[in-house]
């Protein structure tokens, strides 16, 4: 018999996280327990309120299926109890780190996966000023970071590129612009990116009025985040964007995730894989995505005051396994 609890917890965070829909100062989580005999998993997810999600909205989830789960409802099965999103990212990846654990092995094993040593990973830097952005890039860079993502809005866009870019010389740069820049001159701003060597620029429309990407020349590949949650939404994805973002909280859990990695692969998409703000559980639970993609963004540790033990090692802009 399984036992399953849950819990929600705020996480206070090492310093402001800004983007172009507000500043947090800290993260809400909730965490799944399962308990079966000695054997135990957990999973964590960060609710989002830009997706119409609450701590409250996934604990009702929650108590919907916990006495499925309960009775050993199968991760399959769980696709079709609960929708994309939060909760069933939680007790998705609680359930595989349970099988895992029923059979002694790791999720790796179970994924028949090698893990590698360590895996590069972009540090974000929170919207602020050009001078504040350019000081944290060059904090970033003397810590070892390799791949800066940057926020922005739609103030001083190239200005501030400009400014990070002296500021790190030799290190990858992507631009996330969190749906801001409907209105812009799109291809002239793309242009102007591209002469600072941007990597990648995410999602500069708002989900659902991206058309305009349909008919725009970029330079630069355009990754799709709040335009792209699971697979059924890759395949209209191809005539705008070149990438998609897949985090396991937009698309409900490890399961899902590893579905649209094959998905993009067969409609000719590249991945990057990204996440919420969150602790160590939630970043290891995606690690599994992250060595199929071409850009990793698992930097939610480093943001908090206090991560989850067992935490992982991050060191010089890379994740330690």
């Amino acid at each position: 018999m399984i036992t399953m609890t849950f819990e929600t917890l705020e996480l206070k965070l090492a310093r402001p996280f800004a983007i172009s829909r507000g500043t947090r100062t800290a993260v809400v989580v909730v965490r799944v327990h399962l308990t079966e005999g000695e054997f135990s998993g957990t999973g964590e997810c960060t609710p989002t309120p830009h997706y119409q999600e609450s701590a409250d909205s996934v604990t009702e989830q929650l108590l919907l299926v916990q006495p499925l789960v309960e009775q050993g409802l199968s991760r399959v099965a769980l696709q079709k109890m609960l929708p994309q999103g939060s909760a069933r990212n939680a007790l998705d990846c609680a359930l595989w780190k349970l099988d895992a654990a029923r059979q002694g092995k790791a999720v790796w094993q179970l994924l028949e996966m090698t893990p590698p040593e360590r895996v590069i990973t972009a540090e974000t830097l929170s919207l602020d000023t050009l001078e504040n952005m350019a000081a944290a890039a060059k904090v970033a860079i003397a810590g070892g970071a390799k791949l800066l993502k940057i926020k922005l809005n739609r103030e001083q866009i190239v200005e501030k590129i400009a400014a990070i870019r002296l500021a790190a010389l030799h290190a990858t740069l992507v631009v996330d612009a969190n749906e801001s820049w409907l209105g812009l001159d799109l291809e002239s701003l793309f242009n102007a990116l591209h002469e600072y060597n941007i990597a990648m620029i995410e999602q500069p429309l708002p989900a659902g009025n991206d058309h305009d990407l349909v008919r725009c020349l970029h330079p630069i590949p355009i990754c799709a985040d709040e335009s792209c949650h699971q697979r059924g939404d890759i395949a209209g994805l191809r005539d705008r964007y070149e990438m998609i973002n897949i985090k396991l909280d937009k698309c409900g859990g490890l399961t899902e995730a590893l579905a649209m990695c094959k998905e993009a692969e067969a409609l000719g998409l590249r991945v990057m894989v990204g996440c919420m703000l969150g602790s160590s559980i939630a970043m290891e639970a995606a690690l599994p995505v992250a060595v199929q993609a071409e850009r990793v963004d698992l930097d939610g540790p480093i943001w908090l005051s206090q991560d989850a033990e067992p935490a992982l090692r991050y060191h010089q802009g890379e994740i330690w396994l």
